[in-house]
């Protein structure tokens, strides 16, 4: 198991191990015990979650769940290949306002640990596209929320496409109106 830190305090990139023969492979995507072993001690998931996006330049986010009902999110994905991101939205965090992206794909069997505090999105990259996310609170529509996904400065993957978005998603607010009801609290556990 690799996991590697990314520019954003908290937020790491996950990837099991893969063990294949000639019939597909095995990979245990989830054993805390081996993230505690490694230095990731994460929160307790009480959800997961499951989507798929049939269009290539399907953009979802940016979401966030606020408090008292905040979600962490561990995704990764199942089929296809997805652009994910997380916003540093922690009032007072010294990268408020950065993201950070990684491709998730069912061939490079990543993972991205998104804590709260952070916004999430992602963006698909091929048909069919399933994204598989485990997370730390139930969701709580009262607590649902959404910011711009082109007000973050983030180099999403477009290639000319415009992108596929939710009415939700056309018209959430810009980062630089929000009131994020998220503070930041020094080092977030990882």
């Amino acid at each position: 198991m690799q996991i590697e830190k990314t520019a954003l305090e908290g937020v790491v990139v996950v990837t099991p191990a893969r063990f294949g023969d000639h019939r597909g492979f095995f990979s245990e995507s989830w054993n805390k015990k081996r993230l505690v072993d490694f230095g990731l001690d994460l929160p307790e998931f009480v959800q997961d979650n499951h989507s798929l996006s049939t269009q290539v330049g399907t953009l979802r986010g940016l979401h966030f769940q606020s408090p008292p009902h905040a979600q962490g999110k561990l995704i990764r994905c199942g089929r296809g290949r997805l652009f994910d991101v997380a916003v540093d939205v922690r009032r007072g965090s010294p990268t408020y306002g950065h993201w950070t992206g990684t491709e998730l794909s069912f061939e490079n069997d990543r993972q991205l640990w998104v804590p709260a505090g952070f916004l999430h999105g992602f963006m698909t990259q091929e048909p069919d596209t399933e994204i598989i996310y485990k997370c730390t609170d139930y969701y709580a529509p009262e607590c649902d929320g959404a910011v711009a996904w082109d007000s973050c400065g983030i180099d999403w993957p477009l290639g000319g496409l415009d992108p596929i978005l939710s009415g939700k998603d056309e018209t959430a607010p810009a980062l630089a109106e929000f009131d994020s009801p998220f503070i930041y609290k020094g080092e977030t556990s990882s």
